[in-house]
């Protein structure tokens, strides 16, 4: 079966990731602790048996951490995150991928383990979402696009999951 990772990245650039840190901690400290998420996601996934897609928020960039070889790269596209989930994943559906599963790239908990995990039951469900302590979630399954997980939500608030999963 043919699968796909969709990881989805902000450039990291001083003072436009993980504000809420930079806040309390300063926009340099935020910015270091966003590069060592980055490569945790990377080296979780680097080795995975599956197409790997880099969507980018703000541009490309061909010489970062992501091996060119190893992941494929665009730009998110849409008005709100989940107008870009949307379009990521209906790219992927429409190049023929069978199952496609998307994470973020600032999630420390996230594991080999929990990607691999919703791979598999993606064999027996439609849908996997692995709900997050905020409320949100940190990894999104599909094995048909089903374009109105995307619609109706409040994103970036302690409803998404539930607002989901509901649907």
């Amino acid at each position: 079966m043919k699968s796909a990772l969709i990881i989805f990245v902000r450039n990291p650039v001083l003072g436009k990731v993980k504000s809420r840190l930079a806040a309390t901690l300063g926009p340099e400290k935020a910015l270091e602790i966003y590069k060592a998420l980055l490569k945790h996601t990377r080296d979780i996934s680097v080795d995975l048996f599956c197409d790997k897609f880099i969507f980018y928020e703000d541009f490309v960039n061909e010489n970062d951490l992501w091996p060119n070889d190893v992941y494929k790269k665009y730009l998110q596209e849409g008005s709100d995150l989940g107008s870009r989930m949307e379009k990521a994943f209906k790219q992927l559906f429409d190049s023929r991928y069978e199952k496609v599963v998307i994470v973020g790239s600032d999630c420390y908990e996230l594991s080999d383990n929990a990607i691999k995990n919703a791979f598999y039951l993606l064999s027996e469900n439609d849908i996997v979402i692995g709900p997050a302590s905020d409320g949100g979630y940190y990894l999104l399954g599909m094995k048909k696009f089903i374009p109105q997980l995307f619609e109706d939500k409040k994103w970036s608030s302690e409803t998404v999951y539930i607002d989901t999963i509901n649907q």
